[in-house]
């Protein structure tokens, strides 16, 4: 069943994490777990303390080449009745600076504990979502 755009925010502001969908230059494309917020019609992730090989990361440089993203979140269940997904579809912006990072990150550490103990320093990703989507497997979700 189709899930409407509604329940397809409101599973997206539930999930903890979702799989980022980029392409660089070449239109190659590049999937990548992250943690997220999300408020209306936004959604945003940031660059933060975890362990990465550099800073430079992939993620941000397919942004600056193309800004069309998508996220998908899912569940899966040995019981396909109860399987879904959303997705969401954007247009992704590179923050840098402190005073327009500071309400993005503030929603991530509203939401993750980790974040709280640590803030994320930056950048941050802004997504403004144009779609959002998904399906279910039966009726409970949509």
């Amino acid at each position: 069943m189709r899930l409407t755009e509604q329940r397809a925010r409101e599973l997206f502001g539930r999930a903890r994490v979702a799989r980022l969908a980029t392409v660089d230059d070449r239109t190659r494309p590049h999937l990548v777990p992250i943690t997220f917020a999300v408020r209306g019609e936004q959604l945003a992730f940031a660059v933060d303390h975890k362990p990465k090989n550099t800073r430079n990361l992939k993620r941000l440089n397919n942004i600056r080449a193309n800004p069309n993203v998508t996220l998908l979140i899912d569940e899966y269940a040995e019981d396909w009745s109860t399987l879904w997904w959303a997705r969401a579809d954007g247009q992704a912006s590179i923050l840098t600076g402190e005073p327009e990072m500071t309400e993005p990150i503030d929603w991530l550490v509203a939401k993750y504990q980790q974040y709280q103990q640590h803030r994320p320093e930056g950048p941050v990703v802004l997504i403004e979502v144009a779609k959002w989507t998904g399906w279910a497997g039966d009726n409970s979700l949509s």
